[in-house]
């Protein structure tokens, strides 16, 4: 089993996943991509899977399925390209042979999934959309600090050797906010050197894992002393006990933040 980022518009990644026959991919805003890998390694797109209904997610779903007859799989409580296969948290994918749980993360937009397979080579899968960006998290456009804090501890709570598989390339910029939160943090001292080595190279930070995450991320570190305190430093209203008044903090500073 292979899996490819797919780069589209200027820092969106669509995944793809391949057994060198059979593809999925997940949150194809664009079908040319898609269309251009299937090309060349002869595969056959058998699912889309969708997190949530932002343009950049679901523009290429209709060019793709008339192209493929591929399944489409989204949430239930979002607006999406019909026909679709509605899935809420619970609900359970089968494709390529693996297993995909779906997760409720809402926040970003208010009915935003994850697809999370357990037991795929090379380790777990976490497909999160724009909840979860390796050293941040998506911005909260139709949910609630609290609703994000409930999806992101979630996602955190998953297996720390999880790859994690987010829809952008914002990683170098999450990295800079997270070292003005956490300067002495030295995982992610070491990581930004990772990171940026990879970018230098002209390869993708992607994936991450949830480990990773954990030790650099300020929105997975809410709890931590370090990233409350920065939090009160930048909002004095902050509740330094309330990790959801944490992460509003964090969220609204990482909006303003150059």
């Amino acid at each position: 089993m292979t899996l490819l980022p797919l780069p589209a518009f200027s820092d969106n990644y669509i995944w793809m996943l391949h057994d060198t026959h059979h593809a999925i991919v997940v949150d194809p805003g664009d079908a040319a991509p898609v269309l251009q890998a299937l090309g060349s390694m002869g595969l056959s797109l058998q699912a889309i899977l969708v997190t949530h209904h932002h343009s950049d997610h679901v523009g290429g779903v209709d060019a793709l399925r008339e192209a493929t007859g591929a399944a489409v799989y989204g949430p239930a409580a979002e607006t999406m390209p019909q026909p679709v296969t509605r899935l809420a948290g619970g609900s359970v994918v089968s494709a390529l042979g693996l297993r995909f749980v779906v997760l409720d993360v809402p926040g970003h937009t208010a009915g935003h999934i994850a697809y999370y397979c357990a037991h795929a080579d090379g380790g777990p899968l976490l497909f999160c959309g724009d909840t979860l960006f390796s050293g941040g998290c998506g911005r909260i456009f139709e949910g609630t600090p609290a609703q994000m804090q409930v999806s992101l501890d979630a996602l955190a709570a998953l297996p720390g050797d999880t790859r994690v598989c987010c829809a952008h390339e914002y990683t170098l910029s999450n990295l800079k906010f997270a070292r003005a939160v956490e300067p002495d943090n030295a995982a992610l001292q070491e990581y930004t050197a990772h990171c940026e080595s990879l970018r230098q190279a002209g390869q993708p930070t992607l994936p991450s894992s949830i480990a990773t995450e954990r030790a650099i991320n300020p929105f997975l570190r809410t709890r931590q002393a370090t990233v409350a305190q920065a939090a009160l430093g930048a909002d004095a209203s902050v509740n330094p006990q309330e990790p959801a008044s944490v992460l509003a903090a964090l969220r609204q500073w990482k909006n303003e933040y150059r």
